[in-house]
């Protein structure tokens, strides 16, 4: 695990009572944070609307932790710093194209009850901050079509859709589940 941000660093974007950092997937805290959070996302509609599986539940942060290059951001709130309000599950890849390691964000989500305070945005830039201390050369993300507050957000940080020539059209993502 990368140490680039430290427990206490506050990103530049963080409302004041914020505190974002990189989880320690064996500090149990930190492990039940990265679950509740994630199972809070996937109860909502942009998630999918039904909570994790319990398998998933148990085994998550196990293979978080196994799996190269993998990391998540927390962010807390509260006077202490105590209450996980938000999460980014990311992942290290490459692009051929730059020869670099590259990011993607695979999950972003903040609690319903904790939207509109600039938490996502922390989140995003504590992101940008591990890439470039990572070396990569970008960070990538999948949006829902129908996720206006979040293609706002990232449209704000400077995200659009990837296209190598505008008349080739811009990239899709697709999926086979197996």
């Amino acid at each position: 695990m990368s140490d680039t941000l430290a427990p206490d660093t506050k990103t530049e974007a963080a409302p004041a009572d914020v505190t974002v950092r990189l989880a320690d997937y064996g500090y149990e805290p930190d492990a039940q944070a990265v679950v509740t959070l994630l199972d809070a996302y996937a109860r909502d509609p942009m998630g999918g609307g039904e909570p994790l599986d319990d398998s998933v539940r148990k085994r998550l942060v196990a293979a978080l932790d196994a799996f190269p290059g993998a990391f998540s951001l927390l962010a807390f709130d509260g006077e202490d710093g105590s209450e996980p309000v938000g999460v980014a599950n990311c992942f290290t890849g490459f692009s051929t194209f730059a020869a670099r390691p590259l990011i993607n964000i695979h999950d972003l989500a903040v609690l319903p009850g904790q939207r509109g305070r600039g938490i996502g945005r922390a989140l995003m830039q504590a992101v940008e901050d591990e890439a470039r201390a990572r070396g990569a050369c970008k960070v990538t993300l999948e949006v829902l079509g129908g996720n206006e507050r979040a293609k706002t957000l990232y449209a704000a940080l400077g995200y659009a859709n990837y296209a190598l020539a505008p008349e080739a059209g811009t990239a899709q993502f697709w999926e086979k589940k197996l």
